[in-house]
């Protein structure tokens, strides 16, 4: 896969989940505001009801109080209006007569029946009455109208007019009272309770009256206000249909229960969001390691055909030059090609060894048997190897083996290739002449190996990844030191099969130091 492909489909997979999330917090954001909007609807519903409860009551109250007053009644004067209406239909021969008629009285009652601190209230009482009948005789006079009525239609009563009056008659009266007066705490806790558990609102809240934005002495215990969580209807119209009275209520966990009736979808959401993000995340980051091992795969091919094909060149040149007739008969020129051919054979045969040890290091099938050796012996063995390639280099390995323990429990082969590949890479590693000094000291329990040189270094992200199988620094498009990535990943495995613990310090151009710590047996 091109790498312009790769990143073109990651780009797409993120702004898709990025699209999944922001759908799913828009839908769990219309939901509370829907959830919202339904709360403050029953909640509005139920405080209108309420009010206009209250309102009702009193009006009642005072209206059942009047018609007990028939005995109280001092009629104070009497207005009346009458209509009269005779329509001839000369088809039918039939006459339609309409009668209408308004009685008007005004009444003062006595005070002390309504509490209102006058000495007489005037009430105005309305009646009246209305008549449609149909005469079917002919040639009758007005005399016989009496005598001949056929009614067929009748209508009496103008009882809501007079109901009207009366309300707005006592509205106008009823606002000289203080609101305590009017209605009570009980009232409208009871009233108020009983509406928002039938539109299933059952949390705790708080109610009060305020008149022009003030406090009035109707109000629950603690009431505070909180313009936040504040519903506020109009109570107690007066006879112009307007009013200074406002009934709050307010809801101190409106938001827990507005989010109680929709949390379980919530969550939901959450949980599907959160394992689609993980389930991305994990696949985009196996995606990016399987390229990343696909990249370092093919530069180990590579490199590793480049650290065949030289050995390769080697030996058929020396071969080609042994069969020279020339050459086969002189007998020192064929030992010194035998010689660089055994040689490179010994260089391909250890490069497919490194190989194989990983391999089995990762399916544990290496046996390493361990036995009580000391370290400095194997350090000294290990400066053997590579002493000749740093003097060819005009080098030198300096040891400070300052420890006074050095026993440890060790396999002695395996241990060994661990300290010559950390020497072999810091010869690698060195453009100049290789200078290597090499530290062991006592820590407590334990021994410490620093194997320091003075070569090129590395960069703060290659220290990260120095121990990862087939990992290599690169220097621009190439490797300036040709291998395969196995020998410090080999290392590591090694050292942490010993219970030990390896680390690098590095700067860029200023070398790099290795340190094992290894625990000492007694």
């Amino acid at each position: 896969m091109s790498k312009r492909i790769f990143v073109l489909l990651v780009l797409l997979m993120s702004m898709s989940l990025i699209g999944i999330i922001f759908v799913q917090a828009y839908y769990i954001k219309d939901s509370v505001r829907n959830e919202k909007e339904r709360f403050a609807f029953n909640v509005k519903k139920s405080l209108s009801y309420v009010s206009n409860a209250i309102e009702k009551k009193e009006l009642d109250s005072l209206y059942r109080k009047y018609q007990n007053l028939d005995d109280e009644k001092k009629e104070d004067s009497t207005a009346v209006s009458k209509l009269f209406i005779y329509q001839q239909d000369n088809n039918t021969k039939e006459m339609l007569v309409y009668k209408s008629g308004i009685l008007e009285e005004n009444y003062k009652l006595t005070s002390s029946l309504f509490d209102m601190g006058l000495d007489s209230i005037s009430v105005k009482n309305i009646i009246g009455s209305s008549d449609l009948k149909v005469y079917k005789n002919k040639g009758f006079a007005d005399k016989d109208l009496k005598n001949n009525i056929n009614p067929t239609f009748s209508n009496s009563s103008l009882f809501q007019a007079q109901k009207n009056s009366f309300d707005r008659s006592f509205k106008k009266y009823a606002k000289t009272f203080p609101v305590y007066k009017r209605v009570s705490e009980k009232q409208i806790s009871k009233l108020l309770s009983r509406k928002l558990k039938e539109d299933k609102i059952d949390i705790d809240y708080q109610f009060a009256i305020y008149s022009n934005d003030l406090a009035t002495k109707v109000h629950s215990e603690g009431f505070e206000r909180n313009k936040e969580s504040e519903f506020s209807v109009p109570i107690f119209y007066d006879e112009n249909n307007q009013t200074n009275y406002k009934l709050l209520v307010n809801f101190p966990d409106d938001n827990k229960f507005i989010l109680s009736s929709i949390i379980g979808m919530i969550l939901l959401s959450i949980i599907f969001t959160l394992i689609i993000i993980i389930a991305y995340s994990s696949a985009l980051y196996q995606l990016v390691k399987q390229r990343k091992i696909s990249q370092i795969k093919t530069d180990f091919i590579n490199n590793m055909t480049h650290e065949f094909k030289t050995p390769i060149a080697t030996i058929n040149l020396a071969l080609d030059a042994i069969r020279n007739p020339k050459i086969i008969d002189d007998k020192e020129k064929v030992v010194r090609y035998l010689g660089m051919i055994k040689e490179e054979n010994k260089r391909m045969h250890a490069q497919v060894e490194n190989v194989l040890r990983i391999s089995k290091l990762e399916k544990n099938e290496l046996n390493i048997s361990k036995d009580r050796v000391k370290l400095h012996d194997l350090i000294e063995e290990a400066i053997t190897h590579v002493e000749l390639i740093v003097e060819d280099r005009q080098g030198f390995i300096k040891t400070f083996l300052e420890a006074d323990k050095s026993s440890v429990l060790a396999n002695e082969t395996h241990f060994t290739n661990v300290i010559v590949n950390i020497l072999d890479n810091a010869i690698k590693y060195s453009p100049n002449a290789p200078k290597i000094e090499v530290y062991t000291e006592n820590v407590g329990t334990n021994i410490l190996l620093k194997i320091k040189d003075h070569g090129s270094g590395m960069s703060k992200a290659a220290q990260k990844k120095v121990f990862e199988k087939f990992y290599r620094e690169h220097t621009g498009n190439i490797h300036n030191v040709k291998g395969h990535g196995l020998g410090l990943a080999y290392v590591k495995r090694i050292v942490e099969d010993h219970q030990g613990h390896i680390k690098v310090e590095s700067e860029k151009d200023k070398g790099s130091t290795f340190t094992i710590k290894l625990p000492l047996i007694t």
